[in-house]
């Protein structure tokens, strides 16, 4: 386990230009449930640690000077990068939430240039931003255009935001693709991979992931849309053992 901060001196990281980083879940439900979140100030990363969380997806509770990691499988969800890459950023994310896409559009290209062949990128689905209803039928087109190979494509169309996201939004970005649109709409209908987006959403509530975006980078979670230096130092470690 790799060093940290004395909890005690912890405090939240302010996120940049002054406004959330992250989009919270406001279900009165799961804010009775979980706690507040917390960020290591000592090494200024976006290391979080949740007070509770489920035993069969988490280590033991850290002794002090530790970093808690979290037991976060990859699933059958998409990922870019070599399956046996040094470093996994695991996210969940919503293709509805705009702080979301602002961490698409300025820092996962770097991050992904700045570590060739080192980092395994997998996409989970957490779709809650205005009730989730969009986000989920947004996640299922994602994955409808995956049958047809291009899950990756969709999914960089959809956080451009070029269409919205709309059923008309999902054929116009079909096509522009070279996809099929009607077999796209058919696995829309038909709800072929509601089941898995619900399973992932699932998932990241029992873990007690409260915000969107939230990343788990080797086990270490980072929440909210954080400049690539946060993930850098992060990965820079674990890189150095």
């Amino acid at each position: 386990m790799r060093a940290m901060s004395d909890p005690s001196a912890m405090k939240p990281v302010a996120p940049p230009q002054n406004e959330p980083a992250s989009r919270p879940i406001r279900t009165p439900r799961l804010l009775a449930l979980l706690v507040p979140v917390a960020f290591a100030a000592g090494l200024g990363l976006g290391y979080f640690v949740w007070g509770r969380a489920p035993q069969a997806t988490a280590q033991a509770t850290p002794e002090p000077g530790e970093v808690r990691r979290y037991d976060v499988p990859v699933d059958d969800d998409p990922s870019l990068g070599p399956s046996d890459a040094a470093i996994t950023i695991i996210e969940f994310s919503d293709f509805n939430c705009p702080f979301c896409r602002r961490w698409h559009e300025e820092t996962f290209p770097a991050l992904m240039a700045a570590y060739p062949d080192q980092i395994r990128f997998v996409y989970r689905d957490l779709p809650v931003v205005g009730g989730g209803a969009v986000g989920a039928e947004a996640a299922q087109a994602a994955n409808c255009a995956g049958d047809q190979g291009a899950y990756w494509e969709f999914h960089n169309l959809l956080f451009s935001g070029g269409f919205g996201l709309t059923r008309e939004a999902y054929a116009q970005y079909a096509g522009s693709l070279g996809l099929d649109p009607e077999a796209l709409a058919e696995c829309l209908d038909t709800g072929y991979h509601e089941a898995e987006v619900q399973a992932d959403l699932q998932f990241a509530l029992q873990l007690g992931v409260n915000s969107t975006p939230t990343f788990f980078v080797n086990g270490i979670a980072i929440v909210g849309a954080q400049p690539a230096n946060v993930f850098q130092q992060v990965i820079d470690m674990e890189l150095g053992g």
